[in-house]
């Protein structure tokens, strides 16, 4: 299957309502409002394609780019692709949800997040705090160093009120996925959590959000959830 023919199908799945979902969020044209369900049977039909993933990515087309991250392949992609894939991400949706989940199944993971987390630019910021949260909740607790871990936790409790505006979630993202996925700091992740307290978060045309990471931690305790893994990263 050639790009013209993933583009062509993914335009017929299109909605409208979908699509203005996505703009409402900070998607722009081109879009065609596919929901990321009804992806999976052209995914399925592809499996796993690199060249076909860079083709899709290149239009800029947030629904290609969105599936160019379901078929891409994690371990042939270098970090110098990883940079030209952020550098594109001109939304969370992207940087977040395909960038950072697809760098999640690679072993340059952490390093490339570090790089990013340090940059000062608000959507590699928040792609690599949201990497984390992807790698805690997937693999097993020994692959990470808990003093890293817990020197980040530091980070986020005094930075995050003053972190740009996506940096913030992923940040209070971050907290959260650790008292939840990583046993060994959940008490620290709970602490933490409680002295950042509730996070504003300003959205273009759109009421603030209110994050609280201790709140979500709370529900995932009452649940028996701590320590939960997800079996895979990508849908």
């Amino acid at each position: 299957m050639d790009a013209q023919t993933v583009l062509h199908e993914l335009e017929t799945l299109g909605k409208e309502r979908t699509k203005k979902m996505y703009i409402s969020s900070g998607a722009h044209e081109p879009v065609f409002g596919v929901a990321t369900g009804q992806m999976k049977p052209i995914a399925k039909k592809i499996k796993q394609d690199q060249e076909l993933a860079e083709q899709l990515y290149a239009t800029g087309n947030y629904d290609a780019m969105y599936f160019a991250g379901i078929i891409a392949e994690p371990e042939a992609m270098t970090e110098a692709d990883f940079e030209r894939w952020i550098d594109d991400a001109y939304f969370y949706m992207i940087s977040d949800y395909v960038v950072a989940v697809t760098l999640a199944e690679t072993e340059i993971a952490q390093q490339v997040s570090d790089k990013w987390i340090a940059s000062g630019e608000d959507l590699k910021m928040s792609a690599g705090w949201s990497c984390y949260c992807w790698l805690l909740g997937n693999r097993k607790d020994e692959e990470f160093d808990t003093d890293k871990l817990s020197k980040m936790l530091d980070q986020a409790s005094e930075s995050i009120h003053d972190a740009p505006e996506r940096t913030k979630a992923s940040m209070n993202n971050f907290i959260s996925t650790v008292g939840i996925s990583y046993v060994s700091l959940h008490d620290k992740a709970v602490e933490v959590a409680k002295a950042v307290g509730p996070v504003e978060m300003k959205r273009d045309k759109k009421k603030s959000s209110i994050l609280n990471a201790s709140e979500t931690i709370q529900k995932q305790v009452d649940r028996g959830k701590i320590g939960f893994k997800r079996k895979y990263v990508r849908c």
